[in-house]
C-alpha cells in the first residue's frame, strides 16, 4: 500500500506543530495575557449590538464599518487596513503571498517561532540574525543580510526578549533593501510606542497588530494590519471569505470606541512591569532583563525545567523558554495582577533561597 504521508513536504514532517502543554494554575501567567478583563460597560455594549443583529445573516463581505474604525483608532487609512482572526492569520496571509520555494525571508531570533514555521511549510529558507549578548536587535547583522532577502519579520516589543527596535533603524532596513518589512506590534501599548507614523513613507512596511494583549480580549481572536493600500490589497487575496465573526467585528469596533475604559488596565501593567522587575532583580541567582512589553525573560540559576516545575507545584503557570536559540535556563513570566505578581516573587526567592 502506498504511503499517503509521502505527498508531504518533508520540511513539514520534520518540523513539530506550534503547541502548548495543557498544564493548569490558577495564577496563570504563561501566554502574556491581560489579567484584566474587559471592562462590563464594554462587555453590556457589545451585546446591545449583538442582540439587535440577525445571527442567521453573514456579516458584510467586506466590513467597512470596522476597517474604518480601525484605521480611525490607529491613524491610518481604511483602504489600508485589514482585519483577521488574530494576528495570526495575517502573520499567515503576509507570508502565503510573498514567500515561495527558497524564498529568503530574514527574521532575528530568538523570537516568535510561528514566523519560521509558516515560512518553512511554504517552502521558504528563514533567515536567523541571532540577536546581541544583551538580548537587542543587531541593526547591522539585519541590514546585511536583508540585502539578499525577499522578506524581513520583526517583532517589536520583541516576544520573548521584551526588545524594541529603533524607528531609524527600521527605516534604513525598509530603504536598503528590495522586499517587504514585517513588523509585529503585538505589544505595542505596553511600550508606549508605534511605527504607524512611518507608513506613509515607508511604502513596504507591513504593521501587524492584535486585540489579544493590551486590549484584554485574546479568546475572541482579533488582528489587524496596516500597510499600503497596495499591499493590503494583496494579501487580502489570501485570507478567507468572512474570517473575523461579527461577534469579534462587535467587539473591536467597540474597544476602539470605548478604549479609554481600557487604558488605565494598560497603564497599571505597565507599572506593575517595572515593579515585578524590581522585586526579581533583588532575587539571588536570578538575572532580570528589561522589557518593554507586557512579559519579563528571566534567566535562573537553575534549570528552567526545574523552576518551571516547581513554580507549577506552587500553583503558578509561567513559560519555559530554555529551547528557544541563545535561552537557556530562561524563562518568561507574563505580568499579571500585584496580587499574582507578589506570590510569583515570593515563591521564587523561597525557591532559589532553598537552592543556594
Amino acid at each position: 500500500m502506498n504511503d499517503p504521508l509521502r505527498k508531504i513536504k518533508p520540511a513539514v514532517r520534520a518540523i513539530s506543530a506550534y503547541t502548548l502543554p495543557p498544564y493548569r494554575a490558577n495564577i496563570k501567567i504563561n501566554q502574556n495575557e491581560n489579567p484584566f478583563d474587559v471592562p462590563e460597560p464594554i462587555k453590556e455594549e457589545v451585546a446591545r449590538r449583538l442582540q439587535s443583529r440577525p445571527w442567521s445573516r453573514y456579516s458584510a463581505f467586506v466590513p467597512a464599518s470596522l476597517l474604518e474604525r480601525l484605521a480611525s483608532f490607529a491613524g491610518w487609512k481604511p483602504e489600508g487596513t485589514l482585519a483577521g482572526n488574530g494576528s495570526n492569520e495575517l502573520i499567515q496571509a503576509v507570508l502565503t503571498v510573498t514567500v515561495a520555494e527558497k524564498t529568503r525571508v530574514v527574521i532575528p531570533q530568538p523570537t516568535f517561532t510561528l514566523y519560521r514555521q509558516i515560512v518553512t511549510v511554504l517552502g521558504g529558507e528563514a533567515v536567523s540574525i541571532p540577536l546581541t549578548s544583551d538580548f537587542q536587535f543587531d541593526v547591522p547583522a539585519l541590514l546585511s543580510a536583508s540585502r539578499t532577502a525577499d522578506v524581513v519579520v520583526i517583532c517589536s516589543p520583541n516576544n520573548p526578549t521584551g526588545c524594541r527596535i529603533d524607528d531609524e533603524d527600521i527605516c534604513r532596513i525598509a530603504t536598503e533593501f528590495d522586499g517587504i518589512l514585517v513588523l509585529d506590534e503585538a505589544y505595542h501599548e505596553f511600550s508606549g510606542h508605534s511605527v504607524v507614523r512611518l507608513l506613509d513613507k515607508l511604502p513596504n512596511l507591513v504593521v501587524l497588530r492584535t486585540f489579544s494583549k493590551a486590549m484584554a480580549m485574546a479568546g475572541l481572536r482579533i488582528g489587524y494590519m496596516l500597510s499600503s493600500p497596495e499591499i493590503t490589497r494583496e494579501v487580502h487575496k489570501a485570507t478567507l471569505p468572512y474570517n473575523l465573526n461579527f461577534y469579534s467585528a462587535a467587539a473591536a469596533e467597540t474597544a476602539c470606541e470605548m478604549f479609554e475604559l481600557l487604558r488605565p488596565g494598560i497603564e497599571l501593567i505597565i507599572q506593575e512591569r517595572e515593579r515585578l522587575i524590581r522585586l526579581l532583580a533583588s532575587i539571588k541567582g536570578l538575572e532580570v532583563f528589561p522589557s518593554s512589553a507586557n512579559f519579563i525573560l528571566i534567566r535562573s540559576s537553575l534549570e528552567a525545567s526545574v523552576l518551571f516545575e516547581e513554580l507549577h507545584k506552587q500553583d503558578i503557570l509561567v513559560r519555559d523558554v530554555s529551547r528557544y536559540p541563545m535561552l537557556s535556563r530562561c524563562v518568561r513570566v507574563s505580568v499579571g495582577s500585584p496580587e499574582e505578581n507578589d506570590r510569583l516573587a515570593d515563591a521564587l526567592s523561597r525557591l532559589l533561597s532553598d537552592r543556594l
